[in-house]
């Protein structure tokens, strides 16, 4: 072999390793990262929702949010086992419905995935306040948007080993906190004034029901790194979502059932929500200076660490993946050639996310990220029914139980919610569309131009 062939192997290969991702997780890993990515969901921001529903209409959002994800996740799966990249819902998209679509649903999970960890951090620095008073809330947001970066920058094997770790503590925590306040628990809490806005309140509370279960789908985003992705997948991906399902239930009852929804959205004396709502409650069962009460607000913060440090991991891929097949600029798609982590991903998504913070609007960017995922779902679903009509004969590890009936639920779910969220949202609406449409147009643009 000459050496000029020799060099051209080598620099073939070495290509390859710029975008290729390193095979480290476990099932057991995944189960983590599932459950890490969404738990935060238990700790704020669902309770923002009982300000426009009410206890009934909080819960009527979750009772049918909670089909939709179980339906959807065990859906997702079979995707997920079929086609285990990095881009997740675009890879999908592309293969069922074409480049079109997938360019939607990837830009959707973009959306998703960049636009909740502001809101995260926003409720980590909110914590952090109550321990340390004197410290502005943006500037503990901006610490860990920066340290938790780089913890995904140094490997997936260290980033996932830590999101294990802080999410069972996490669950742990969420344990102790129902055990304190049931309790005190009275059902007649959970009556008081049910329904302030009726049942339109139901239709108002469902991007904040979404909240509980958001993100759960970017374990499919690492398949790409899984220890046989086809296994691992579908144990990681069921279990999460089912310890979610039960999270959910108990910490809705323990916290409503202490002293109403209006205690667990408005501090004393003040009528702005809330982004601590689990310190509020316990506050009802125990003084604000017993130790037990400052233990819980202490570990409390590991919960919105976990979703924090889990969501940047999963968006990194996603901004990876279209950077690697050129719907975005190429370097998003070049991997660290120490660490084989998309470090260029990460970073651009940690400045647009700290941007948002300086919004200071949780409960919109909680929204919007909420607009991006339910748009992701439905493109989805969609693409699932194309893929079993068109490719029949595609290897599917895993399939769906109950089909079609559990993606048609998903998908119905899903389509009901997003037009909801516009009608009771149209302003914010308007701003998921034009990224949306301003995103497409571009790539479209760059798409023409390529070919020209």
């Amino acid at each position: 072999m000459s050496f000029a062939r020799v060099d051209l192997t080598c620099n073939k290969l070495k290509r390859m390793a710029d975008t290729q991702l390193k095979r480290t997780l476990s099932p057991f890993m995944l189960w983590g990262l599932g459950v890490g990515y969404v738990i935060s969901g238990m700790y704020f921001g669902w309770n923002l929702g009982l300000a426009e529903g009410g206890t009934y209409g909080l819960a009527i959002a979750t009772f049918f949010i909670i089909i939709m994800y179980v339906t959807f996740t065990f859906s997702y799966t079979e995707l997920a086992c079929a086609i285990p990249k990095a881009g997740g819902a675009f890879d999908y998209a592309e293969k069922g419905l074409g480049s079109k679509l997938g360019f939607i649903a990837g830009m959707a999970q973009n959306i998703e995935f960049i636009f909740a960890p502001p809101a995260i951090a926003m409720a980590i620095g909110a914590y952090l306040n109550l321990l340390y008073p004197s410290v502005n809330v943006i500037t503990f947001a901006v610490v860990a948007y920066v340290l938790f970066t780089l913890i995904n920058i140094l490997g997936v094997k260290l980033a996932a080993s830590f999101e294990l770790v802080i999410t069972i503590l996490a669950v742990i925590e969420l344990l102790i906190f129902a055990t304190v306040t049931l309790p005190e628990f009275e059902l007649s809490n959970l009556q008081s004034n049910p329904l302030p806005n009726g049942f339109q309140g139901v239709f108002a509370a469902i991007p904040f029901a979404i909240w509980f279960f958001l993100a759960i789908e970017g374990v499919a985003n690492v398949a790409e790194e899984a220890i046989n992705p086809q296994r691992s997948v579908l144990i990681g991906f069921g279990s999460a979502i089912l310890t979610l399902v039960v999270l959910c239930i108990l910490t809705f009852f323990s916290s409503v059932g202490v002293a109403g929804w209006e205690a667990v959205v408005y501090p004393e004396g003040s009528t702005d929500a809330s982004d601590s709502p689990l310190p509020l409650a316990i506050s009802y069962v125990m003084g604000e200076g017993h130790v037990l009460y400052k233990m819980l607000v202490g570990i409390g913060l590991l919960g919105l660490i976990a979703s924090f440090h889990g969501i940047i991991l999963a968006a990194g891929r996603s901004t990876f993946e279209f950077g690697r097949i050129g719907n975005a600029p190429k370097m998003l798609g070049k991997a660290n050639g120490k660490f084989q982590t998309p470090m260029n991903a990460l970073l651009v998504n940690m400045a647009i996310g700290i941007l948002a913070l300086f919004t200071g609007k949780t409960g919109e960017i909680i929204t919007i990220a909420c607009f991006g995922a339910l748009t992701l779902y439905i493109v989805s679903m969609i693409a699932f029914f194309a893929l079993r009509k068109n490719e029949p004969d595609m290897d599917r590890p895993f399939k769906v139980p109950a089909y079609p009936l559990f993606p048609a639920l998903a998908l119905i779910i899903a389509s009901i919610a997003l037009v909801a969220m516009f009608i009771y949202n149209l302003k914010l609406g308007s701003v998921y569309l034009g990224i949306l449409g301003g995103s497409y147009g571009l790539w479209w643009l760059m798409k023409r131009n390529d070919q020209d």
